[in-house]
């Protein structure tokens, strides 16, 4: 039962090239920054990336970016990495934009085993353009497929030895949903506890569903600022 490696390095011996890996976070709240580093050093290729932004420029799944590592994403938001806006009109990645609700569904769905589901989010958009729709009860609907990784990568607050793993605020972000979704997810915490010290009641992703976990370090824990007039 005892799940726990040495470090980030250790986590993702196992990491191939043309992986796909979920990776958590919103904007750069909650993000496994110490298996970010590691996929870096790895130097690992090819890989399709699940998430809901590429980081920033620098910082981040930007770091992968910057390395050449990631040939397709999957995400909802871009804004804030010039350097993926230069990629994907150069066509150095692919890149799969989804209705915020629409990604998380889909990563649920995953996780829960389910194929497929309809949604009328995106209908009548380039969001439904070769996808499936239907009509139900007078109103159409486009069939969004499920997401599933080889790996999942998420950070928490607390977990224990066994992989029970705590969340904070907004940090809690998709982690819960990819860690279900993935046919490995690796953890890092802020604290590594002892079996017993987690309140049961309080626990998000049952250990279940977790493989690896360590005790992270070095967190920069950046925040992202909105910029509405020049600095003087």
């Amino acid at each position: 039962m005892n799940k726990v490696v040495a470090n980030a390095d250790e986590a993702i011996r196992d990491v191939f090239d043309g992986a796909t890996i979920m990776v958590g976070g919103f904007g750069l709240c909650g993000i496994p920054e110490n298996l970010i580093r590691a996929l870096v050093h790895k130097g690992v290729k090819n890989l399709t990336t699940i998430s809901n932004n590429v980081g920033v420029d620098g910082f981040g799944m930007g770091l992968l970016l910057a390395a050449g590592q990631i040939r397709k994403h999957i995400g909802t938001y871009v804004g804030e990495n010039k350097l993926l806006e230069e990629k994907v009109l150069k066509g150095e990645i692919e890149l799969d934009l989804v209705p915020q609700g629409t990604f998380s569904e889909r990563i649920r769905a995953g996780g829960a085993g389910i194929p497929a589901f309809f949604t009328p989010t995106g209908v009548g958009t380039m969001v439904a353009e070769n996808k499936e729709a239907r009509e139900f009860d007078g109103r159409l609907y486009v069939m969004e497929h499920a997401l599933k990784a080889d790996f999942a990568f998420v950070k928490a607050w607390k977990g224990d030895k066994w992989g029970n793993l705590v969340y904070r605020k907004t940090a809690r972000n998709f982690s819960p949903m990819m860690a279900t979704a993935a046919k490995v997810t690796i953890a890092e915490v802020e604290h590594l506890v002892e079996p017993g010290e987690l309140d049961p009641d309080l626990v998000h992703t049952p250990s279940v569903y977790v493989k690896r976990i360590f005790q992270g370090e070095l967190y920069e824990k950046r925040i992202e600022k909105r910029t509405v007039r020049k600095v003087s």
